[in-house]
């Protein structure tokens, strides 16, 4: 690693983890400056971090930079970034930075990483309680929120560590002690410029000592086949063979790290059903690798609570029920979501980042009493629908709507029969309306509550 003190910086964002990452390389010695095109965020910095240079809106580095940390929404081609690269000036990410400090610790914590298309944010949260279950002083971090140099840098000792194909993409030294693939289908397939890219970023978390993947979809168990790690450990929602971990009669259970045991009831897991059963698999696997015992896993999954806009039951009203998974930003994740119910009424669309909808539609269209599109891609789905459900109502909203997610819920309420289901499951990214998918959420749960009643 470069070495720090004394050496200049850039740091490229000043959001949540370019703060945290200009803290880390200030109390490492380095000389740091931060930019961002947004005049504000850097302004909000002046009061956070005291001998940091703040500089707005560069496209080059400036004169004696040495390495350049980047926000992992920061695209290699934006004009800093390439121009750092021509420079011969090496850009990382703050999970790279992380990941350099730690290895320079004589006792480095543990890392347990996750990433996937869906279901990061809950194995990583499933596995968090199992460690804490065991008694590790473990904490989740990295997308989930918290950045890992701030994990790091406050002596965790075992980190569980979500990891987008961003963060992934700028962090090519990371070679977890465990890592897991949960799935992958297409998903910022703008920001990797295809699936080969993006999926080749997500195959960096199966490069350490023991490599987990869901068996279920083929193009994880290509990866998985094709990774370095000492072990490669597969799971299922089927009966495990030997050397996985599955499903049978009901119960989670371990022919990996075990001899066939039986850890926990299915009916126990949250959320319930296909995603929520796969996900507690693979933060099972984790922490079995780091070592935890069967009773700690039981007790960590038994413990932990989803967080909101995940299959959120708003309300029940004539019959009808109101269901919020703004969580479902990509096809993938609203395939999962539209396969819990029989009959929907689904309300969908905003930034689809490149992905493809036409298999979505096609394979659920049987389930759809009708279709509610807003956002900013609204017509590409209904195009889909028009190609796969014609006879699917379908009511596209104007964006321009004062209020489009009350708009969009009084319309689904239209559609609604007594047993359906109105679902929020957009499919897409929520960017272009909403401040995030929790925005999006609450919006809804809002609007629900409004119109429907508590």
């Amino acid at each position: 690693m470069t070495k720090l003190a004394g050496s200049r910086v850039l740091v490229a964002g000043a959001g949540v983890t370019g703060r945290s990452a200009a803290e880390a390389l200030l109390a490492a010695g380095a000389e740091v400056v931060v930019t961002d095109s947004s005049p504000e965020r850097l302004m909000a910095l002046e009061t956070l971090l005291d001998g940091v240079e703040l500089v707005p809106g560069l496209t080059e580095p400036p004169v004696g930079t040495s390495l350049v940390v980047t926000s992992p929404g920061w695209q290699p081609s934006s004009p800093l970034l390439a121009a750092a690269t021509s420079a011969g000036i090496e850009v990382i990410g703050e999970v790279e930075l992380a990941w350099r400090m730690a290895s320079e610790l004589a006792d480095p914590p543990v890392w347990l990483a996750v990433t996937g298309t869906n279901g990061k944010t809950t194995t990583v949260g499933m596995l968090e309680s199992i460690l804490h279950a065991a008694g590790a002083d473990a904490v989740a971090c990295g997308n989930v929120g918290l950045p890992v140099v701030d994990a790091l840098l406050a002596g965790r000792r075992v980190l569980a560590v979500e990891l987008s194909s961003f963060q992934l993409h700028w962090a090519p030294s990371v070679r977890p002690q465990a890592g897991a693939l949960l799935n992958l289908a297409e998903d910022h397939l703008d920001w990797h410029g295809g699936m080969d890219a993006y999926a080749q970023a997500k195959a960096q978390i199966l490069t350490g000592e023991v490599a987990i993947g869901w068996l279920d979809d083929d193009l994880v168990v290509d990866l998985l086949e094709a990774s370095p790690a000492r072990d490669r450990i597969g799971f299922t929602l089927d009966e495990p063979a030997d050397g996985q971990l599955g499903v049978r009669d009901g119960w989670l259970v371990d022919r990996a790290f075990a001899d066939d045991e039986p850890l926990i009831e299915v009916s126990k897991i949250r959320p319930a059903g296909p995603p929520g059963i796969a996900d507690a698999l693979a933060a099972t696997a984790l922490a079995r690798a780091y070592g935890v015992p069967s009773e700690a896993v039981r007790e960590g999954l038994e413990a932990f609570e989803p967080a909101a806009h995940r299959a959120v039951l708003v309300t029940v009203a004539s019959d009808v029920r109101y269901v919020n998974d703004s969580k479902a930003t990509n096809p993938h994740a609203a395939v999962a979501s539209l396969r819990a119910y029989e009959s929907v009424v689904w309300i969908a669309g905003g930034l689809l980042k490149g992905a493809s909808v036409d298999e979505m539609v096609r394979t659920e269209a049987r389930r759809l009493r009708g279709v509610v599109l807003i956002g900013q891609d609204r017509q590409v789905i209904a195009d889909a629908l028009a190609r796969h459900a014609p006879d699917v109502p379908v009511r596209v909203l104007d964006t321009g709507d004062d209020d489009p997610m009350t708009v969009a819920v009084r319309a689904a309420q239209e559609l609604a029969r007594p047993g359906d289901t109105v679902l929020l499951a957009p499919a897409a990214a929520s960017m272009d309306m909403f401040t995030d998918y929790a925005h999006r959420g609450q919006a809804f749960t809002a609007a629900v509550q409004e119109l429907i009643g508590r």
